[in-house]
């Protein structure tokens, strides 16, 4: 009996980047239940550990942004640039597996946390866990326009309303310190 093997070669367009496992952020995307939220975990540990080890945005303002915007900056080009062809493997629009949306989205609220209110290490990651969580309602409930913009194709479909979302959820945070701040005059 003769054995043979499939020798078709691959088209480029059929390659999978190297890059790919970004946008599930490293498999992150896979677990269930709520992929969403597993890919969201990463940047909020990421600023409480920096928080932690001193490196947060009152310590080491310039260490704690940069690293936050490279999330967002990196996450969100993953997103872009492989958000179709990442439609095209899941086989739907915005697949679940796809999380570098989220693990971006995550750090706008985060990058502009009013740590400096509050003296205890307690507080501060108060804070984290209240923008984590502000973060995931925004994305689940997708108040407009979050819920329009994923209309757009492509990564920027899956991309915009996580950015949207993390825009409202830092609005969010600061009116809660606005409205604790009025409680205490």
């Amino acid at each position: 009996m003769t054995h043979t093997t499939n020798t078709r070669t691959k088209k480029p367009e059929d390659r999978e980047s190297p890059l790919f496992p970004i946008v599930t952020t490293f498999g992150l995307g896979h677990m269930k239940p709520f992929p969403g939220t597993w890919g969201s975990v990463p940047t909020a540990a990421l600023a409480g550990l920096m928080i932690l080890t001193g490196f947060g945005p009152t310590d080491s303002p310039v260490i704690y942004h940069t690293v936050l915007a490279c999330v967002l900056v990196g996450f969100s080009w993953a997103c872009i640039t492989l958000g179709k062809a990442a439609e095209q493997k899941f086989g739907k629009k915005d697949p679940s597996q796809v999380v570098a949306d989220e693990t971006a989205g995550q750090a706008i609220p985060l990058m502009f946390l009013p740590v400096h209110l509050v003296p205890t290490m307690t507080g501060k990651l108060l804070f984290v866990l209240v923008a984590f969580v502000a973060f995931r309602i925004f994305d689940i409930i997708k108040l407009p326009p979050a819920k329009q913009s994923q209309r757009a194709g492509g990564g920027v479909g899956i991309l915009v309303d996580d950015i949207i979302a993390g825009i409202q959820a830092l609005v969010f945070l600061h009116l809660i310190v606005l409205v604790w701040q009025m409680q205490t005059l």
